[in-house]
């Protein structure tokens, strides 16, 4: 990460030691030289600090740490909304399959593994749901864009805005 670079670069414009820093922040040389091998990150104190100490803004310290956190946060959700979508088609494909088997070989005993194949599939779908509402997706074009990586909701909320603004005119 960017920021173990940053602290490290203006650790030595100041002509201070890892020691010296460490005083200055209330926390040990050990922890200095952690953050500056990325072992570990400093707590929101801490950054203060060192922004201040730094004399630089703290989105000036952490910029490219949170541009990195923000595309990890997003392939994140990503995989997991296509995993949670997969497991969804499967559990729906196999429902709608097993149906008209399921009722002519068990008869009415069928409802018992059709009723748990069905609230299965309804678990998986309102996963799939609660990503959905999470990441504020909600026609078929921002599903695409969104499986894809593709960051298509401002575009979209501009295109709503300005729909709005010419049906007012």
């Amino acid at each position: 990460m960017e920021l173990s670079i940053q602290i490290k670069k203006y650790r030595t414009e100041l002509h201070l030691s890892q020691e010296e820093l460490a005083e200055k922040v209330y926390v040990t040389r050990q922890t200095i030289s952690n953050w500056e091998n990325e072992k570990s990150y400093p707590d929101i104190h801490s950054l203060l600090l060192l922004s201040s100490l730094f004399n630089v803004s703290l989105d000036q310290l952490i910029k490219g740490d949170i541009e990195k956190m923000k595309e990890i946060i997003s392939e994140q959700e990503i995989k997991k909304f296509n995993y949670y979508g997969s497991i969804y088609t499967v559990h729906l494909a196999v429902l709608i399959i097993s149906a008209v088997p399921l009722f002519m070989w068990l008869g009415r005993y069928a409802y018992i593994p059709f009723g748990i194949l069905f609230i299965i599939t309804q678990y998986w779908a309102l996963k799939v749901e609660k990503l959905k509402k999470k990441n504020d997706i909600q026609t078929y074009k921002e599903i695409v864009a969104f499986t894809e990586g593709k960051n298509w909701m401002n575009f979209i909320r501009q295109l709503k805005w300005e729909n709005v603004l010419i049906k007012i005119y």
